[in-house]
């Protein structure tokens, strides 16, 4: 489990946090140029997720981060908070990939993971769980045995946001990172969900950019949107890797679960859905 409460805004790479992929010897990115160039060069989905913790490329969103975590909320002000970009995490052979918006700043920024410790993970991982793709139907914290089985999840934005909405230059300067990912999860990869329109909208770009046959016009997003993604050469008629489907699924917020906009059922349709398609 995470230690507890401590007076810095942020845990040290190489600290002890349960399951933190970086030391203190890591690499931070600090712009935007020095993102694209260690994506580019990773080698491993750890080693993505090492740079990916400690980049400090958007000056908003590292203050901000940070912030939250020396202040935090009164309900977790006793434990200490992650305040660092949130990496991608599970299967590392993932056959289907759950991409969100940003980590929750009392979520993933306390936990150090992504949908881990806020309402919206409560739901998905119940959800993750009933339909065998998660070990437990909750995730509370860094370290409490939570495992997901042929899934990897990751945020289209890894720092929590000012009011979750991250500008489109940050969204921009943060893409190298889910491009490094899509393109280590190639072989294995067969399934993309996306949670929510902002995930949808991400992802089309850094699939054109990893040689994929996007679409034209892109699909609309929904939920149950189902779209077939070749491999670009494979659109040619030519022999390529293999093709992804890609899935719309309304974002399992509190607005959108205490409205009824989606539920359990919905869920579990999509999830079971995605099993499916990537077995």
């Amino acid at each position: 489990m995470p230690p507890a409460s401590n007076d810095r805004a942020a845990a040290p790479p190489g600290s002890g946090w349960p399951g933190d992929p970086a030391t203190a010897a890591t690499p931070a990115a600090r712009n935007p140029a020095e993102v694209r160039a260690l994506a580019a060069a990773a080698g491993s989905l750890a080693e993505v997720a090492a740079l990916e913790s400690v980049c400090r490329a958007c000056d908003r969103l590292v203050r901000w981060r940070e912030q939250v975590a020396a202040t935090r909320r009164r309900s977790f002000a006793a434990q200490a908070y992650w305040g660092r970009p949130v990496p991608g995490w599970g299967d590392e052979r993932a056959s289907i990939l759950i991409l969100g918006l940003a980590p929750a700043a009392h979520g993933g920024n306390r936990t150090g993971r992504i949908f881990t410790g806020d309402r919206s993970g409560d739901v998905l991982f119940a959800s993750l769980w009933r339909c065998g793709l998660a070990a437990q139907p909750e995730s509370v914290a860094a370290g409490d045995g939570q495992r997901l089985s042929t899934v990897r999840m990751a945020a289209a934005v890894r720092c929590a946001p000012p009011a979750n909405k991250p500008a489109p230059v940050e969204r921009d300067a943060c893409a190298p990172w889910l491009a490094a990912e899509l393109r280590l999860l190639r072989e294995s990869l067969r399934v993309v969900v996306c949670l929510g329109h902002y995930a949808w909208q991400a992802l089309w770009p850094q699939l054109a950019a990893g040689g994929y046959a996007v679409p034209r016009p892109r699909p609309a997003f929904g939920h149950g949107t189902q779209a077939l993604v070749p491999a670009a050469s494979a659109a040619a008629g030519q022999e390529s890797g293999p093709a992804l489907t890609v899935l719309g699924c309304y974002h399992p917020s509190q607005q959108n679960t205490f409205t009824g906009k989606v539920t359990a059922t919905m869920l579990d349709a999509v999830f079971s859905r995605a099993a499916e398609l990537s077995s």
